[in-house]
């Protein structure tokens, strides 16, 4: 099974980019080249001190130990003493050092890729799970924070100090070096042998982990609608099945990365037992000094020791590098682009024209055909239609979170849509949702998101408009209020009458009214009708609604099924039609006196 599983995730694997990757952290890493010189000096000091104390030891051995010299000991025992304390102050810094650089490295790769979020099309969010997005926000950075923590010293001291060991056991008995270098070839087959099987698997598990998260994040979110469908039991499979791809993958990359450390001990006592051996015949001969035979001994374990941490930090490595190549892939999509010649809106006066506008989510799947009208400034103008006729697809156009491309022109104060900044177009804009989002923290902040420069008294003076005032102050600390994530712990009602508030201080030019008054009961529908108008003067308004007797008064109403307008009037203009609208209406009509 395991050797199965092993190919299997092989074959997934050829598509990482190692080398790339690498290189894209280091373009991080060297913005702190100052620092970085610091510590390859220390590590550099560390492998010399780690080098010269076994030698000394030995050395101690041989000129004062074996010929019972004792009037110089106590002097050579501090300078051993003194080279230890050093070699651990010297590892101190360089840890201290390379911390601080691998979190100002990952603070600017988290940064820029929180900032990247907000970048990126509507159409990456459609298709993207959110936990698995959140996934490399939060746990691959870390697993690159933690391996830059240590992973880049320890690799370097490893190299400087397999290197010096190397030279100084050549220098003192060539013989001793081939026999305790007859072990590296075993290492190197049984590494090769561990890591071919390990890198890929350790990309699979940060794949699962990822979708494990998005999973939970969804699951969490729709907790109302798992409980009554009571859909627990089939969520519980689901998450069985994914959970136990998480395991499979882990249990096979940690079993063979585990590996790692019995094979190096197995090789380090084979490697002690040889130059114990050969280094005793040596000694008998009278070849090498028993001083040289401990310096050995301990070369022998720290020219090892090396091997088997550049091992376990390539493991380490690979785990690292799968992560920041999906943050990478992240950073690498493709973001909102604006055209050169593109205008800031100063003021809007809020005159939108469609001309002959289609589009389609994906390709041959028309969802608007051939879309015409006219929203003149300060008008209000309703659409309506069947669930799925293309209403709020309308919206994301003129928001411009999706782009029509070449399927017709969206004019707005007489400029082509796509001509004006999405920033400025948006900042005179205001939206009052089905849905309304509450973030995390007080109401006053929460309606303050609209105008982030209003003060006090402004966000006040808006609430009081949007008829959200009188349940504010009746709340425990009243807008100081701190609410839940996604504002529970109030109503829907009032979440919509915050929102309006919110809409309010922004004081838009176009409003955005996208089935405000849905899932309200009737006395908080009044209140928030009374708000939407206050809101709604002199203001452009786009508005969908499926309670037909809240649009009445629109000076337009447009009739959309299967992406066409269908008939454009006023609600007695269209009733006297007697079509499709007039059916609809006291279809409503019947359904509510019902």
């Amino acid at each position: 099974m395991s050797r199965h599983y092993a190919n299997k995730q092989g074959k997934a694997a050829k598509a990482q980019n190692w080398k790339e990757t690498v290189l894209r952290l280091w373009r991080y890493l060297s913005v702190h080249k100052g620092h970085l010189i610091l510590v390859m000096l220390l590590v550099v000091a560390s492998s010399v001190l780690g080098l010269l104390g076994p030698y000394l030891v030995g050395q101690t051995v041989d000129h004062y130990l074996m010929p019972g010299q004792r009037s110089s000991l106590g002097a050579i025992l501090l300078i051993i003493a003194l080279v230890y304390m050093l070699f651990s102050i010297s590892g101190y810094l360089q840890n201290y050092l390379m911390v601080s650089i691998s979190q100002k490295t990952v603070f600017t790769i988290r940064s820029k890729l929180f900032g990247r979020l907000h970048d990126l099309p509507m159409h990456y969010f459609d298709r993207q799970q959110h936990g698995e997005t959140m996934s490399r926000l939060t746990n691959d950075m870390d697993n690159i924070s933690q391996t830059l923590n240590s992973s880049f010293i320890q690799i370097i001291s490893s190299i400087l100090t397999l290197a010096g060991t190397l030279g100084v056991m050549l220098f003192l008995s060539p013989v001793l070096t081939v026999v305790a270098m007859t072990v590296i070839p075993l290492m190197f087959l049984g590494m090769r042998w561990i890591t071919n099987r390990t890198g890929p698997l350790f990309k699979e598990q940060q794949k699962y982990i990822g979708e494990l998260n998005g999973f939970i994040q969804e699951t969490i979110s729709g907790q109302k609608v798992v409980k009554t469908f009571s859909r627990e039991k089939m969520l519980m499979e689901d998450f069985k099945k994914k959970n136990e791809r998480l395991r499979v993958s882990g249990y096979w990359a940690q079993t063979y990365s585990g590996f790692i450390p019995k094979l190096m001990n197995m090789l380090n006592n084979l490697g002690f037992a040889l130059i114990a051996g050969a280094g005793g015949l040596l000694a008998l001969k009278g070849s090498i000094s028993v001083g040289t035979i401990i310096i050995f001994a301990e070369y022998s374990r720290q020219f090892t020791r090396p091997l088997n941490d550049l091992a376990n930090q390539f493991n380490t490595l690979l785990s690292a590098v799968a992560g920041a190549e999906r943050v990478f892939s992240l950073l690498d999509e493709e973001i909102e682009g604006e055209e050169e010649a593109c205008i800031s809106l100063e003021t809007l006066q809020g005159n939108i024209e469609f001309r002959n506008v289609s589009f389609e989510y994906e390709a041959s799947q028309p969802i608007l055909k051939d879309i015409s009208f006219k929203a003149h400034a300060g008008e209000t103008v309703a659409l309506v239609g069947p669930t799925g006729a293309g209403k709020s697809t309308i919206i994301q156009l003129i928001t411009r979170l999706y782009e029509i491309g070449s399927g017709g022109e969206i004019l707005l104060d007489g400029y082509p849509i796509r001509s004006i900044t999405r920033n400025s177009l948006r900042k005179r804009m205001g939206f009052v949702l089905q849905d309304p989002f509450m973030f995390r923290g007080t109401i006053m902040e929460n309606i303050r998101f609209g105008n982030l420069e209003a003060s006090d008294e402004e966000v006040v003076e808006a609430a009081k408009k949007a008829n959200a005032h009188s349940f504010i102050t009746k709340l425990p600390n009243a807008y100081e209020t701190l609410l839940a994530a996604d504002g529970q712990g109030i109503s829907q009602g009032q979440k919509q009458l915050i929102s309006i508030a919110r809409a309010m201080l922004a004081d838009p030019s176009l409003l955005i009214l996208d089935e405000a008054t849905s899932n309200i009961d009737t006395i908080t529908e009044i209140h928030i009708q009374e708000a939407l108008y206050r809101l709604m003067k002199g203001r452009t308004t786009i508005v969908i609604a499926h309670r037909l007797n809240t649009i009445q008064r629109a000076d337009q109403i447009i009739v959309i099924n299967h992406g066409e307008i269908i008939e454009k009037g006023t609600h007695e203009s269209l009733l006297k039609m007697r079509g499709f609208y007039h059916r609809l209406f006291h279809s409503k009509l019947e359904t509510a006196s019902g």
